[in-house]
Formats: structure tokens, sequence, C-alpha cells
């Protein structure tokens, strides 16, 4: 129903923001990601202005609509609430303890251990999340970074294992595999860790 929601950052709490817009106060629950991410708010002559984006969860004992400060973020948290035995309270969980980006290598890397600290989250549910979410990488993206760099031996095994994972990664972050490949491709250097690759892909793409 709601795409985002853009207004005055009237209230800001680690588990909640009110957002007015128009006249109306949206309020929205947030991960500590978001929280962290929220501009100060100085004092109430000089509220800052916020872009939200939104995700509305409808359940018979009522309405909640959750806020996140970054596209990546609630395409992130769309997966996870995708996966079985996993609802709106254990994905924002996840996001409080781990950024987007984190949470896109963890599951790149099946890094269940990492994954089940987050409050709520123990090791099965973790587990599970790994699983689904890495099947559903597979089913969508190919295992390579291109069909080129597999025809091409000359590429050292380990270059194309980390192009794959951070492909991985940024599907997880809600981009599409010609976006992924393109981004990868301007920013990679032999030696670059997985994580900071995945960092230098975003920027690259948000330009």
């Amino acid at each position: 129903m709601f795409y985002y929601i853009s207004g005055t950052l009237a209230v800001a709490d680690p588990t909640f923001a009110v957002v007015d817009a128009g006249g109306v106060g949206y309020k929205l629950t947030i991960s500590q990601t978001t929280y962290n991410s929220l501009p100060p708010r100085h004092s109430v002559a000089t509220l800052p202005q916020v872009k939200l984006y939104t995700y509305m969860s409808v359940r018979e004992d009522g309405v909640e609509l959750f806020g996140f400060y970054s596209y990546e973020e609630l395409s992130t948290f769309k997966l996870l609430i995708s996966v079985s035995g996993v609802g709106p309270k254990v994905a924002l969980s996840v996001l409080s303890c781990y950024t987007p980006e984190k949470v896109a290598v963890i599951v790149a890397s099946e890094d269940v251990k990492s994954l089940s600290k987050a409050s709520g989250v123990g090791s099965k549910t973790a587990a599970r999340i790994v699983l689904e979410l890495k099947d559903k990488l597979s089913k969508e993206i190919p295992q390579s970074i291109s069909a080129s760099d597999k025809a091409d031996t000359s590429a050292p095994a380990a270059k194309n294992s980390i192009l794959t994972e951070a492909q991985d990664a940024l599907s997880v972050l809600g981009y599409s595999r010609a976006e992924a490949v393109s981004s990868l491709r301007a920013v990679y250097s032999d030696g670059i860790g997985l994580e900071e690759l995945i960092k230098k892909a975003l920027k690259e793409l948000m330009k």
C-alpha cells in the first residue's frame, strides 16, 4: 500500500519512529540498523526530514507498519520473512543485529553461527534461513559471475568464488544479476575481502 513515507521525523526511538507526513503521524516499527541511520533531532524547531521505505504487516490481531532507512534493508527484510517460520519480529531482530550487507555476506557464506547470535534466532532457525535463501538464490542466479568467466580457464578459482558469493549477496539486497555483475567487475581487485567487495559494489550502484 505504501512504498515509502517521507516527512518530518517527529519521534525517534530504538524500536519505532513517527514520521509526520501531511499532518498525519505514521508510527513505524524499525530495526536498530535503521535507528542508527536516522538523522539527529536537535530541537523541536528543527526536526529533520526523512524517507523510510515501508512494509505493512496485516494479521488478525492488527496492522503494523515497518520502516526501513534503505531499500536494501527492506529487500532483506522481505527475503527473511519469506523463510518458513520466520516472521517480522525475527526478521527485524536479525536486522537489528546486522546491517543488510552483513546479512547478505552471512547468507552467501552460509555462516549459521553468526546468524544465530541475533535475539530470538536459534540455531535451527538460522540454518533454515541460510538453507532456504541459498536455495532461492541458486535457482535464480547461475553459480558463476558470468558465462565468460566459466569458459575462462585462466581466471583463478578464488576470484570466481568470491565474485559468485558477492553476486549472491547483492541479489539478497534486491539487485538484479546484470546490476551485480556490472558493479562487481568495476570494483574487483585481487586480494579484496568479500564484505569490502560488497560495500564497494554498493557504492558503485549508487552512482
